[in-house]
């Protein structure tokens, strides 16, 4: 029965929605067939350091954090898709100039532009799912699904990396440009025909209500197709986030979060690399092929079992897993191919749990008329991914991997502290709040 309401709400997503799951997928599997394999391109032409090498990494993704957030809060006001365009674009434009530099100051500044593209693109496609999709569950549906999509390119990217002999290879950085290119085509499409579609369905209801609805023949965004809502101005936006002290919390908490994750993506690959384990790429690839495949396979099968637990329980266990994948991390022997992997899989269940719940969390708490400025405040988790760099780099140059795993484990103690008391802090009055 439930996977028949399931399949019922599958069907009750609009085109838009499909467009942007199929454009999830493939953007992110030609992503991951070379983005992974960075900062091994890095050591290996210019032999940087640990630190020097998650510097760069750092300096791209705070200043992506600031951009992802003014970006969000304007989106509220000027509508999802010309922002989302420009961030196609410099999608585009980044990821061409990442396939030719031959220069570390190239690298920094065209890694920055790559950061500030992927920071804009995440928090737009998640409030334009709010948008496009009223119903409450079948919101969080397409949330989830957008999440699997995303995995599903994520398992399939690296492997054809490997199998095309990609990885590592400069001008592979074009096969990404090219995934957005065909994708910013299809939304242009997509959006066309939701706009077309809302207005017809609008027409239709103020043709069978006139009498009762003859003030909200405005209802309808004639730019993007999105629902319109109050405009509200930074300054009043602000005053809101202030008064959200749950909110607050919850940034700080995933933030920690971002931060042990993000070390996959780089402090674990720069440990293996200098480490000299065995047959490295195929390691870095198997691991980021496992994560993904444990999300795809896992990810419904967990939502369904834990339907009745609540979003904070749901987050509490995810990070019980998280420890113990980072303890795991730590102990394991170089030679041990598998059980990197295993420590992997552990995490990745954790995070099959964790990072599709963290959408629906702000999906919930979001006034809808602030939804864009949420999912903007919520980029600010990224402050973790953007320090996880430069972070674990310094703590593995002067500690080594053992105490960079444990730190870790120790942060998602934290966390699981902070959700624990989470629902105690004060939010603001949306009704009386004067915005």
């Amino acid at each position: 029965m439930q996977s028949d309401v399931s399949i019922k709400r599958l069907k009750q997503f609009p085109r838009l929605m499909w467009i942007l799951l199929f454009g999830s997928f493939i953007t992110r599997g030609s992503y991951y067939m070379v983005w992974p394999f960075l900062a091994v391109i890095l050591y290996e032409k210019f032999a940087l350091s640990a630190t020097e090498i998650g510097l760069i990494l750092t300096n791209a993704a705070i200043i992506s954090v600031l951009v992802s957030f003014v970006g969000s809060l304007l989106s509220d006001r000027i509508g999802r898709k010309k922002l989302m365009y420009l961030s196609g674009v410099l999608y585009i434009i980044s990821f061409s100039l990442l396939a030719e530099v031959t220069t570390v100051t190239g690298y920094v500044v065209v890694m920055t532009l790559c950061s500030i593209a992927t920071a804009l693109w995440r928090p737009l496609v998640s409030a334009l799912i709010g948008d496009i999709i009223d119903e409450t569950e079948t919101r969080e549906l397409a949330m989830q699904s957008l999440y699997f999509a995303v995995n599903v390119g994520c398992a399939i990217g690296p492997m054809v990396g490997v199998w095309m002999g990609l990885t590592g290879e400069q001008s592979s950085f074009y096969l990404t440009a090219g995934a957005f290119a065909f994708l910013l085509v299809l939304l242009c499409w997509g959006f066309n025909h939701h706009q077309k579609l809302a207005l017809d369905n609008e027409q239709a209801r103020l043709d069978k209500e006139q009498a009762l609805l003859s003030n909200t023949s405005n209802d309808v965004n004639d730019k993007d197709g999105e629902q319109a809502s109050p405009k509200t101005s930074f300054h009043q936006t602000m005053r809101v986030l202030m008064h959200d002290k749950l909110l607050q919390v919850l940034i700080i908490a995933n933030i920690l979060c971002m931060f042990i994750y993000a070390q996959m993506d780089s402090s674990l690959i720069q440990y293996l690399t200098r480490a000299e384990v065995p047959k490295l790429i195929e390691l870095i690839s198997s691991m980021i092929f496992a994560n993904a495949l444990v999300i795809i396979s896992t990810q419904f099968l967990l939502l369904k079992l834990m339907a009745n637990m609540t979003l904070i329980k749901r987050i509490q266990l995810s990070l019980i897993l998280l420890m113990v994948s980072q303890v795991w991390l730590a102990l394991n022997p170089l030679d041990w191919f598998w059980g990197f992997i295993s420590a992997i899989i552990v995490m990745s269940l954790a995070e099959a749990i964790l990072f599709p719940t963290m959408n629906v969390h702000i999906d919930r708490l979001a006034p809808q008329n602030l939804r864009g400025a949420y999912f903007g405040a919520a980029s600010f988790y990224e402050i973790g991914y953007a320090f996880a760099p430069l972070g674990g780099g310094i703590i593995l140059d002067l500690f080594g991997g053992f105490w960079l795993f444990m730190v870790a484990a120790a942060m998602a103690l934290i966390v699981f502290y902070l959700y624990a008391n989470l629902e105690k802090m004060p939010r603001p009055d949306f009704d009386n709040l004067k915005i």
